[in-house]
């Protein structure tokens, strides 16, 4: 068995692009040694931000020898009486074989011929050979960049590359141009803490087994998880010996990883006079903007210490140095977010708003100013809908007003991450009340996947009004999203409002909301198409089907059950009480898992499908409207009737309660009335002869598929059993 090692050594890359890569050969690398039938023991990625390495470990050094079938042309156009025509002659020649070896089959399409071919397994080395320029040329990534005079992209020059199988070099070559890179067994160890023997010398790899013990002691660790452990490690430490506790999020812990090859983490201090400054504005500069890692007095608090650690990748004796370069940094900045904080308290919060007059929100729009005067009318309706009054009503007003203040503060100018926290700072100074203060930073949530939403129903309101604004707004113009296309975030603005009213339980009819908001911004814009408010709807139904499915887990053909697939009343019905479209939908996957929707499902389905042949409303609940006793002709007619008739009060208690077990519960009930309708000694011809007749069977089942559509569309579900 054998080992590979292949390193390309670059330029400094983007952390990013590190990352990713690893992710990227973690895929490729296996997939296409699999399709070349290479088995090995393991497969291991390294990446530093000088570079990528994969070490394939337990190659057979030949592929095994395999047969393979090939069809050829139809029996009756490779022979003709008896004899091989040119088709034939052609077909072998083409697979390297003698006539003889041609076999006539029999196929489903009639006789072909075949052939069962011998190919021997290739040297592995020449199969590597042929992959190693597919890995590096099938990496993706943002801003790759051509080099020397030729046409090969990368993110950052390519400068050496290492591929040895064992001991041996495998000869490759990388053409940009002008420049080219062959492969050699040279590796380059740390710019700084690495002193090669010879001037132009390298780390020299004897096999590729080798790989990660020679770097190492040439002072760069390749290996990504290592790198990564001993810098949360050295933190950790660094942040006791000074009394406090590391803030390590593990996106900036990511990004340092990518960033060194031998971490050495160095404390800096700054003066403490600069924690008078919100802990937020120190830890935006300090982590945003400088990637160290701020040090708290207690664990979960944001009071800070007056530290900070870096993680440098240079020498450890001259820390003393790096921390003083460090320091003078975040001094500066410090400095300058003192001054604007300073220069922000001068006035209260309110007296910026003017300043929103001369700040663009989307050149068709108009401006930030215009953005919020259309946010408090849209808070006004919400508040109206979940009849808000007094002190709250009052509360969500003011915030809605003054919510995008703080984005003319001199802080947020500089430090747009800031916006809402020092609106929420400001607006405390301001004496505003700690409900408006909070909702000035609330009504940003949540910022991505997984953020918190808004917890108090000031922030959720003005949330909302905001983001519907947006929607409203981008879809008037026509901007809709497309592919992977959102400018705007509308689809995550969708995403937010949706969850915002589940996660809060706010029965806000988003089917009315829409409806005016486009109404307010049709009024203002006459030119705006007919179709926004369906578009809207659209839109919104999408986001509601993808977070049923994807975040709620609920079956596809379950959402579609709830949702409804075009069907009008059953889209209405959700928009109008998004609350009850998740109970509805979260019911549905729980009586499938623990198997009581098999219990209904038939009957209900049949039932649903027969239906359809009528023209009963999918509304009307009442038997005695629908139905005429005095035309039935089998008693299981009128037990059918009967049990309808019972059921009446049991849904429209379970629709008013929302109490869908009792809902099931019932229909469980009747199944095996329903069941001896259509299957037993007393069961009906529905389709009978006489339309009278059979339009009040219809209606019967007509009634049943009404009662069931209170909990869902059963036509909609599929049968999993």
């Amino acid at each position: 068995m054998a080992n590979f090692l292949l390193e390309l050594g670059t330029e400094e890359l983007p952390a990013s692009f590190v990352s990713s890569s690893v992710q990227q050969w973690q895929r490729l690398v296996p997939a296409t040694l699999a399709e070349e039938s290479l088995t090995n023991d393991s497969i291991n990625v390294y990446a530093t931000p000088r570079r990528l390495a994969v070490l394939v470990k337990g190659l057979p050094v030949q592929q095994l020898d395999r047969e393979e079938e090939v069809k050829g042309p139809p029996a009756s156009s490779a022979f003709k009486d008896g004899k091989p025509t040119k088709a034939a002659e052609g077909f072998a020649k083409k697979q390297g074989v003698e006539i003889d070896a041609l076999e006539v089959r029999a196929t489903d399409k009639g006789d072909f011929v075949f052939v069962l071919k011998k190919i021997p397994g290739r040297m592995t080395a020449d199969i590597l050979t042929e992959l190693v320029p597919q890995w590096i040329n099938k990496l993706e990534g943002k801003r790759f960049m051509r080099w020397a005079d030729g046409d090969l992209k990368f993110p950052r020059p390519i400068r050496s590359l290492v591929a040895l199988l064992d001991d041996t070099v495998l000869p490759i070559t990388l053409v940009s141009g002008s420049d080219t890179v062959k492969s050699d067994r040279i590796s380059q160890g740390h710019r700084v803490l690495y002193t090669p023997p010879t001037p132009l010398g390298g780390v020299s790899i004897p096999k590729a087994e080798d790989y990660v013990e020679c770097l190492r002691a040439a002072c760069v660790e390749v290996d990504r998880t290592q790198r990564k452990n001993q810098i949360k490690a050295q933190v950790e430490a660094a942040a006791t010996k000074q009394g406090g506790y590391a803030d390590i999020t593990e996106d900036l812990l990511e990004e340092v990883t990518d960033l060194v090859e031998w971490p050495n983490a160095v404390v800096g201090k700054f003066d403490e006079e600069f924690l008078i400054l919100p802990p937020e504005v120190i830890t935006t500069i300090i982590v945003t903007n400088q990637r160290y890692f701020p040090i708290l007095k207690n664990p979960g608090y944001p009071e800070l210490l007056p530290y900070f650690i870096t993680i440098s990748n240079g020498d450890p004796a001259k820390a003393a140095i790096i921390a003083a370069g460090n320091e003078r940094v975040v001094r500066a900045r410090l400095a300058d977010g003192q001054f604007f904080y300073k220069a922000d308290l001068v006035k209260p919060l309110e007296d910026y708003l003017p300043k929103l007059e001369k700040v663009t929100f989307q050149e068709d729009l108009g401006t930030v100013r215009a953005k919020v005067d259309r946010l408090c009318k849209i808070a006004s309706l919400i508040t109206n809908q979940l009849q808000i009054t007094g002190e709250e009503q009052a509360y969500i007003a003011r915030a809605a007003l003054l919510c995008k203040a703080d984005l003319v503060t001199q802080m947020v100018y500089e430090l747009p991450e800031m916006q809402g926290i020092m609106g929420q700072k400001y607006a405390l100074a301001s004496g505003e009340s700690e409900e408006v203060a909070t909702a000035i930073f609330e009504h940003y949530l949540p910022k991505g996947a997984g953020d918190n939403l808004p917890q108090t129903l000031t922030g959720q309101v003005v949330a909302i009004a905001d983001k519907l604004d947006t929607l409203v707004s981008i879809f008037g113009l026509g901007m809709l999203p497309t592919g992977s296309s959102d400018p705007f975030a509308l689809r995550r603005a969708a995403n937010a409002i949706t969850n915002i009213i589940w996660a809060a339980q706010l029965p806000v009819n988003l089917h009315k909301l829409l409806a005016e908001v486009v109404a307010e911004f049709t009024a203002a814009r006459p030119q705006t198409s007919a179709e926004l408010l369906d578009q809207l709807y659209e839109f919104f139904l999408q986001r509601i089907r993808t977070l049923l499915q994807e975040e709620k887990n609920v079956d596809y053909d379950l959402v579609n059950a709830v949702l409804g697939e075009n069907d009008p009343e059953y889209t209405e019905r959700a928009l109008r009480d998004l609350l009850d479209a998740l109970e509805r939908a979260l019911f549905l996957q729980q009586i499938r898992n623990n198997q009581t929707l098999d219990l209904i499902y038939e009957t209900v389905n049949r039932s649903t499908r027969l239906a359809a042949q009528g023209d009963l409303d999918k509304i009307q609940l009442e038997p005695k409207a629908a139905v005429k006793p005095e035309l039935f002709q089998k008693s299981s007619e009128q037990a059918f009737y009967d049990a309808v008739v019972q059921l009446v009060p049991q849904t429209l208690l379970s629709k008013q309660t929302r109490n869908y077990q009792q809902l099931v519960d019932s229909l469980t009930e009747i199944a095996p009335t329903v069941s001896n309708f259509f299957d037993g000694p007393e069961s009906v011809l529905v389709m009978d002869s006489d339309p009278e007749i059979k339009q009040n069977r219809l209606n019967l089942l007509g009634l049943l598929r009404n009662h069931a559509r209170v909990l869902a569309d059963f036509g909609a579900i599929v049968n999993r059993f």
